[in-house]
């Protein structure tokens, strides 16, 4: 089973800029581009760790208030019970930061012999299909909201997964398909002859 391992981060408790158009106060003029009041958003921040299976689209993430080795092999012991002992062979795919390539991660993998952790290339996070999932989880989760605290931004995103797993699909690699319009015959395409 290959499962995607990443973190998303720094986040901040902020206000998060959204699609929606506003109307101006009197209520009569169009709506215009969206303002949005400045936020500095000193009010807490941290990290979110995922681990994604692409072949059914299952997701799980955790909250940490920073990205050390110690918080990566806590989340690796989560990860290993949310996949459940049914599953002979895990297949961890990771970039190259240097908490996932640490003694302590290395200890983890003697422990689980059933991890086989896989380091994707330099300068190809896109091979990594967590990264696509991020943004869902961002539009799901942080999209056109403002956060006082650390706390619900971390609810926020404990509620955009349960949500994403309760609607989930499994994600292919590669472009997104759109429905397309049927080439009309042209020169380079021969009519069909009965």
């Amino acid at each position: 089973m290959n499962v995607c391992l990443d973190e998303m981060g720094p986040e901040g408790a902020k206000s998060y800029p959204g699609q929606e158009l506003v109307r101006e106060p009197d209520g009569k003029r169009p709506a215009g581009r969206a303002r949005q009041e400045i936020d500095y958003g000193r009010r807490g921040k941290g990290y979110i760790f995922g681990a994604f299976k692409p072949a059914d689209g299952e997701a799980f993430t955790e909250p940490y208030d920073r990205r050390t080795t110690a918080n990566f092999v806590d989340f690796l012991e989560r990860v290993d019970a949310w996949i459940g002992p049914e599953v002979e062979r895990i297949y961890a795919i990771l970039d190259n930061l240097s908490a996932h390539r640490a003694t302590d991660v290395l200890l983890f993998s003697l422990g689980h012999p059933r991890w086989e952790f896989v380091f994707q290339p330099k300068y190809a996070a896109y091979l990594n299909l967590i990264e696509p999932w991020w943004k869902v989880l961002r539009s799901l989760a942080l999209k056109g909201r403002r956060f006082e605290r650390w706390g619900d931004l971390c609810e926020a995103v404990r509620a955009a997964t349960i949500y994403w797993n309760g609607h989930r699909h499994p994600f292919i690699w590669g472009r997104r398909r759109r429905h397309r319009a049927r080439r009309p015959s042209g020169v380079a395409l021969l009519p069909k002859v009965a």
